[in-house]
């Protein structure tokens, strides 16, 4: 098998022989000693890692890192500086660094733990990523979990539009779904069995995302060494989905509105004009009507991308569906975790509710991901999930509810359980699937407690 391929980029020439050396065992080394010198690099080999230094000259890590991930095949990125702070390594994360590591403190052995680590990590990602569209392509609007009045319309307002060929807008809060809604679009769509090809605008320089979209021929600036094939001619036939629409230049604005107008464009550097059969998705968190009155966003493509707008709404506005979510979250991470994590405590579920949310599905996602792996038992409590949720003041209670509450802490543990179960059945006057709701537990195990305590006939 042969060895993953390592770029180190470094300006200090001990510094890449030292690495190198140490390295060459397990990888297959390839050295540069500026941002240029890896940006041609990454242009003609597919690197499984990428090491760099923050302080290159004329540009620093970040930016090569940046340009780095935006690659078709993005190799596991990982910083290093030697003026580590805690600030530095957000902005490195932020940038898109798998990793970051201080040089005063670089050990062989970490840095090779930490590579192994990443690699591990984008390895899953990946197969998680075939996997979900291998799911979406079947599957289709199932992907979506919820039934809140909300929910339903965009469900039904998606299904009507994924059959025609028009450009839509995809609105709503970070974390709200905007590319699975674009997947969805798609996969509904008669070009389903051609590309989705998916275009991240705020993850590109304005410089290279012009290149990004329509190509570039050999030559046509700094480092082109070789013609390359845009986004737009990729994705012939199918669709391409242009996330963070907001953040596109002003140069870029106009090219894309031509685009959108007549389907046709040029690659950088070349005079000839081409074609391309693709439908537009465009998403954004931003506000384009205010950015339009600002001036920072074109007025006539913005009507261009606003024929058919899809606003997803945010968690907070659509409570019906956390549980829901929250169970469906938990089932598929306690498989991936091999865990016998099987529901939700009362306690915790009243959290997940009492709580806005607002990194939306993102953070739900993310925060029973957390208390599944630090679930002890078959149920996450409270205190498996995120402070954040468990800081929130309790509700005020009343001389009914806190003499609610001494009768139950009266009460065995089986005890109480079975009065919050013959309580929440009566609330919903013996409709199963709401007390389960009601009771943040799945249906099933709502049914097996029933069995246990001898209620079955309530």
């Amino acid at each position: 098998m042969s060895k993953p391929l390592l770029l180190i980029v470094d300006d200090e020439k001990a510094t890449r022989e030292g690495l190198r050396t140490a390295l060459e065992d397990r990888y297959d080394i390839y050295i540069a000693e500026d941002a240029a010198s890896a940006t041609t690099l990454l242009e003609q080999e597919h690197f499984d890692v990428m090491l760099t230094d923050f302080r290159l000259p004329k540009e620093d890590g970040m930016n090569l890192i940046r340009r780095a991930k935006a690659l078709p095949k993005a190799p596991v990125c990982i910083l290093m500086t030697a003026y580590g702070s805690e600030e530095l390594a957000v902005q490195a994360m932020k940038a898109g660094a798998d990793d970051y590591i201080p040089k005063v403190r670089l050990q062989i052995d970490e840095l090779e733990m930490r590579i192994g680590r990443a690699m591990r990590s984008q390895h899953l990602e990946q197969e998680n990523t075939t996997l979900r569209k291998s799911v979406e392509a079947k599957f289709g609007l199932t992907n979506f979990i919820g039934s809140s009045v909300q929910m339903k319309e965009i469900l039904e307002t998606i299904t009507q539009i994924a059959p025609s060929r028009t450009t839509v807008l995809v609105l709503g809060e970070s974390g709200t779904g905007k590319e699975l809604a674009a997947r969805a679009i798609h996969q509904m769509s008669p070009r389903k069995d051609q590309p989705l090809v998916t275009v991240h605008c705020a993850a590109l320089p304005a410089n290279l995302l012009e290149s990004e979209l329509f190509g570039h021929e050999k030559g046509a600036f700094t480092g082109a060494h070789e013609r390359r094939i845009g986004r737009f001619e990729q994705a012939q036939g199918g669709t391409v989905f242009l996330d963070e629409i907001g953040e596109i230049d002003a140069n870029t604005q106009v090219k894309l509105l031509r685009f959108l107008s007549e389907r046709t464009f040029e690659r950088v550097g070349s005079g000839k004009t081409m074609t391309a059969d693709v439908r537009i998705i465009a998403a954004t968190n931003r506000d384009l009507a205010s950015m339009v009155r600002a001036g920072t966003f074109r007025e006539d493509l913005y009507y261009r991308l606003n024929v058919l707008p899809v606003k997803l709404p945010p968690l907070r506005d659509r409570k019906d569906d956390i549980p829901l979510m929250a169970h469906a979250f938990l089932k598929e991470f306690a498989r991936e975790n091999d865990k016998p994590v099987v529901d939700f405590t009362v306690d915790a579920m009243e959290a997940l509710l009492k709580y806005s949310w607002p990194g939306n599905v993102r953070e739900l996602r993310a925060a029973v991901e957390r208390a599944v792996v630090l679930c002890r038992g078959e149920r996450v409590t409270e205190r498996d999930l995120p402070e954040t949720l468990r800081s929130l003041e309790a509700p005020a209670t009343t001389p009914a509810t806190r003499l609610e509450l001494a009768e139950t802490s009266a009460l065995t543990i089986k005890e109480a359980e079975k009065q919050l179960i013959i309580r929440a059945l009566k609330e919903c006057d013996g409709n199963r699937t709401h007390a389960a709701v009601k009771l943040g537990m799945s249906r099933r195990t709502l049914h097996r407690k029933l069995h246990t305590y001898q209620l079955e006939n309530l």
